[in-house]
């Protein structure tokens, strides 16, 4: 399948073919019909998994600055070719001249901790829909969550907000477990821990957390965006900074709800984690094999993006968010806009 979204286009179908005609971007596929896209209006073509592409659609790529960028099947990195006409330096240019100027650092910060805590109330405010016999407990920490969101504004420091956003998951994760339905027991959760993770919710979200990081570096990099220089999150060698704090509003709306879901569809047991020292709890060989194969399933249902027309897989929401962020920091929006799910 092919998505075309704020003048890219994300081509999903495994083993397509793309060439050159008449300068249209011609897409083949055994079992589907030809789709011609003219290339005129198109800033980049973004690959996901076994795609050929023609030399001669490379070279015109290449020589009108519209960008050609490789992924795995998995959203990983693969390579990115841009043209000699294309504006990624004076993007990061903008990216880095932001993280100079504090106060629109703060400002970044504080949209990124914004879309999180709404996210997490948005969470919390569906289960109780759908199951009202929990609803005093959730309702109270949905209460909690707001007042925390009303905070933001008046931090003036990234301490305060990382203060505002630690009071928040506090009060979210200390009411997570209401959300297990079955397997209580196997699932218990009895708040956040990691480095190492000490029960097995904890290692879903952990394990995930680290593979969705992965598609912001991605996403990040397929934009020209440097994913290591972030706003919210420390600079440090190694550290995707950026992609952290981009991440950082689906966590709860994407991964948080995706492990649930997993736990009370009985998709993972028990017998898929495994111990090891420092009571250390991790997925199996097995567990991991099947938590990845539901999470690219997931990645392919859709859900509506107030940038694009029609819905959209979940997989493709990151490089949505990094356009928005590219667009924010060149100027072209006046802040950066999380997404919120409903």
């Amino acid at each position: 399948m092919s998505y075309e979204l704020n003048n890219t286009i994300y081509i999903t179908l495994d083993n397509a073919h793309l060439r050159l005609s008449n300068e249209n971007l011609v897409i083949e596929h055994p079992d589907s019909s030809l789709r011609h896209v003219p290339l005129h209006h198109l800033e980049a073509i973004v690959l996901l998994g076994n795609i050929q592409v023609s030399t001669p659609l490379i070279a015109y790529c290449a020589t009108h600055g519209i960008a050609l960028v490789w992924m795995d099947a998995y959203g990983r990195f693969r390579g990115r070719l841009e043209g000699v006409e294309n504006g990624s330096v004076m993007l990061r240019r903008a990216q880095h001249l932001a993280l100079s100027d504090p106060e629109r650092t703060l400002s970044l910060a504080r949209q990124f901790i914004t879309g999180k805590i709404q996210n997490q109330i948005q969470v919390l405010s569906r289960h109780i829909r759908e199951y009202p016999q929990n609803a005093a407990p959730l309702e109270h920490a949905v209460e909690q969550l707001g007042r925390y969101l009303e905070q933001i504004p008046d931090t003036r420091t990234l301490d305060d907000l990382r203060g505002v956003e630690g009071g928040a998951s506090r009060v979210y994760f200390g009411h997570f477990d209401l959300l297990i339905r079955t397997q209580r027991e196997a699932f218990r959760f009895q708040g956040r821990n990691r480095r190492p993770p000490q029960d097995r919710t904890n290692a879903l979200l952990s394990f995930l957390y680290t593979v969705y990081s992965q598609e912001y570096c991605s996403a990040l990099h397929a934009v020209g965006l440097d994913y290591q220089v972030g706003y919210l999150h420390a600079l440090r060698a190694g550290r995707p900074a950026l992609a952290l704090d981009l991440m950082e509003e689906m966590r709860p709306a994407f991964i948080d709800r995706f492990v649930v879901s997993l736990i009370n569809r009985r998709q993972v047991q028990e017998d898929h984690f495994e111990s090891r020292g420092q009571n250390a709890i991790y997925l199996n060989p097995i567990g991991r094999r099947l938590v990845l194969q539901a999470y690219q399933e997931r990645k392919r249902e859709t859900v509506q993006h107030p940038d694009a027309a029609e819905p959209v897989p979940w997989g493709l929401i990151p490089h949505l968010q990094a356009r928005r962020l590219a667009r924010a920091l060149r100027g072209d929006a006046p802040y950066y806009e999380p997404f919120i799910i409903r």
